[in-house]
Order: structure tokens, then C-alpha cells, then sequence
């Protein structure tokens, strides 16, 4: 076979240009999906812990009965000022937000911190 005869779209050059672009375009994919937004996890997971404990207390609240909440009126021993009451949903809807933040902050640290690691880990060793 002759080089006339081989298709200038697949030469070796070409080829070789391709890869390199590839490997580029991984290093960068890694690079931005390795971190996480430490606040937007934070507000994310405290909005979702803040809305189900308001809609719990609320739920029973409505519900009604002789004995309103006895397994979440419990909460009352760590969440202080919670209670099963129109109120107590507002103040457990808070506490809620403040732990689900401050659990995403954290969960986005440690994982932002082993993802470091793992990127630092792969990078070439230049002497």
C-alpha cells in the first residue's frame, strides 16, 4: 500500500491529535466534576430535612387526637423548643435546615478532600 492510497482523514498524525485532544478533554472532565459546592449541598439537604420535619409536625398536627406525636414530640430531647404544635414544626423546620447544612457542608468537605487526593494521585510525576 502506498500513503496515496491511505485516507489523509486517518493518518497517523491525525490519529495521534485526536488522542491528545481526548486526553485533554478527560483531564478537564475530572478536574470540574471532582469538587462539590460545600453551600449549595448544604442548602439542599437542610431545605429537604427542614421541609419534611415541617410537614411531619404539621401532618399530625392536623391529624389530631388524644395523643399528638408521642414518637416525634421525642425530638424535644435534642431540638430544644420543639415541640408537636403549629409552633414547634416552624422551630423543628429550623433546626432541621441549621443540621442539613451543616451535615452537606461536611459530607462536600470530605469528599472534596479525598477527590483532591485521588487527582493529586493520578497527575504525572514531573522531576
Amino acid at each position: 500500500m502506498t500513503s496515496e492510497s491511505i485516507d489523509p482523514q486517518f493518518s497517523e498524525r491525525t490519529i495521534s491529535e485526536e488522542r491528545a485532544q481526548a486526553i485533554r478533554e478527560e483531564q478537564l472532565l475530572k478536574q470540574a466534576v471532582v469538587r462539590l459546592n460545600g453551600h449549595v449541598l448544604g442548602f439542599v439537604i437542610g431545605t429537604i430535612g427542614a421541609i419534611a420535619l415541617f410537614t411531619a409536625t404539621i401532618w399530625l398536627v392536623i391529624k389530631g387526637g388524644e395523643v399528638v406525636g408521642p414518637h416525634l414530640g421525642l425530638l424535644d430531647n435534642y431540638l430544644f423548643g420543639y415541640s408537636v404544635s403549629y409552633l414547634g414544626s416552624l422551630v423543628g423546620a429550623v433546626y432541621a435546615f441549621v443540621i442539613g447544612y451543616a451535615s452537606g457542608y461536611l459530607i462536600s468537605s470530605v469528599y472534596n478532600f479525598f477527590a483532591l487526593l485521588r487527582s493529586n494521585s493520578h497527575k504525572p510525576k514531573t522531576r
